[in-house]
């Protein structure tokens, strides 16, 4: 099966709507499966690399829109999507939200409710990281929809965010298969996942929390099959099972092959013609060998930085990843002479195409905030389908197709405009359209 040709440039046809689209990981996904999307991105860095890309893009905040420009979404959209930004809730992060988890759920509850929401929203400023209330807008844009004159509500919900996010699409999962208050009986059919990005083909380690819902006329919901064996991340469990990590995926138990590792990903992404990998400093005469030191300490511990090897997947790729420090023998190690990822490898391991055209500044934390694209195929696939992506789908999502300019200006022209309904700021450095794109 040949790749899908280039995303249409305008709104018009598309089918899935992605809040806090970032650069475009649930759009790649659902490009690759056939189904057209537009995005709502708040950072210009990332609507850039999503125009560079040719990804329907409204520059703008997810609040403003929904309350002054829902007009602007398609009348064909009946999918909605979205990661909230995930900084509050995250172990990484000062878990502010992990602490407003019960306050945040009385908010879900007051929103269905029909409590007011101009009061709703003078306490949400009021929460330690105002970032913890956009966890609420996927619900907020559902009850629009239902509410707004001519719209339907949407038939298919993805949400997906950090393991301490759970707690919060378990309510959400009730109340939207309630049909209570002001989801005026719409009801759905609804399931939580717990998903392991290495167990999907993803070369790292990364948990997400995911919600699906569905109207029930498309029928139940199935679980999200594997296609591989989880990774310990515990080094002696890793350690004691290596020899078995070598024996051929033939050998494998038909529970699922081998997990993929970093050097699996980018020996692979570097073959095609025109390739932007290029692992040739990471070689040992022939063989792809190396070892990461993690910018992360581990335990507790911030000065104990974790190692994994090429033959292991990556650490969850964060937007922090080009610190990790990247070693080819033990004498680099003692002489402290590492090595980065590049931007192409960090979004390899992404599992964003090879050929990914990354634009506009910190893209490293693009790619780092981004939904792995080959795990957002199987959770896609699943919710619209009811099956697993194709290989020739997964084959196929290893290269972009190329943007000609022209769109790629015409994307940047619908998305951004004269910049006045862009969020405050984002357009003070002034570039020309050439140097925004590199």
């Amino acid at each position: 099966m040949s790749s899908p040709g280039p995303q249409s440039h305008h709104r018009s046809d598309a089918r899935i709507l992605d809040l806090f689209a970032g650069p475009g990981g649930l759009d790649v996904a659902a490009h690759f499966l056939g189904y057209k999307s537009i995005g709502i991105e708040l950072d210009q860095n990332a609507c850039e690399t999503r125009y560079a890309a040719g990804l329907p893009t409204i520059h703008g905040d997810v609040r403003v829109i929904r309350e002054t420009r829902f007009d602007e979404i398609p009348s064909s959209v009946d999918v909605l999507t979205g990661g909230p930004p995930c900084q509050s809730f995250s172990v990484a992060g000062k878990g502010a939200g992990r602490r407003a988890l019960s306050t945040v759920t009385q908010f879900i509850h007051r929103l269905v409710n029909g409590e007011d929401e101009a009061a709703i929203d003078e306490e949400l400023h009021d929460l330690d990281d105002p970032r913890t209330a956009l966890v609420l807008e996927p619900l907020r844009w559902l009850l629009k929809a239902i509410e707004t004159k001519g719209r339907n509500p949407y038939e298919v919900i993805v949400l997906e965010q950090v393991p301490a996010v759970m707690p919060l699409w378990e309510v959400y999962a009730q109340l939207l298969g309630s049909g209570e208050g002001r989801l005026a009986g719409v009801k759905y059919e609804t399931r939580c996942f717990m998903l392991k990005t290495e167990q999907f083909g993803v070369p790292q380690t990364r948990t997400r929390a995911v919600l699906v819902a569905r109207l029930p006329t498309r029928g139940g919901i199935e679980r999200i099959e594997t296609t591989h064996l989880p990774f310990d991340v515990r080094r002696d469990r890793r350690d004691a099972a290596q020899s078995d990590t070598l024996l051929s995926d033939s050998a494998i138990p038909a529970v699922g092959r081998r997990w993929v590792s970093m050097a699996d990903a980018l020996e692979e992404a570097s073959k095609p013609s025109g390739s932007s990998v290029d692992v040739t400093r990471l070689r040992t005469g022939a063989e792809l060998k190396f070892f990461v030191v993690s910018n992360y300490g581990s335990g507790g511990d911030p000065k104990n930085r974790g190692m994994r090897l090429s033959t292991e997947p990556a650490f969850t790729v964060t937007g922090k990843i080009s610190r990790n420090r990247v070693y080819t023998s033990p004498a680099e190690f003692d002489a402290g002479r590492p090595d980065r990822f590049t931007i192409p490898e960090a979004g390899v391991l992404q599992t964003f195409p090879h050929n990914f055209p990354w634009s506009g500044k910190d893209q490293a934390q693009q790619i780092g905030n981004a939904v792995p694209p080959r795990l957002g195929m199987h959770i896609l696939s699943m919710a619209l389908r009811g099956n697993a992506p194709s290989s020739e789908e997964l084959s196929a999502a290893t290269t972009w197709p190329t943007t000609a300019r022209d769109a790629t200006e015409e994307l940047r022209r619908l998305g951004c405009g004269d910049h006045s309904q862009c969020p405050p700021f984002s357009h003070q450095v002034t570039r020309s359209p050439r140097a925004s794109c590199l």
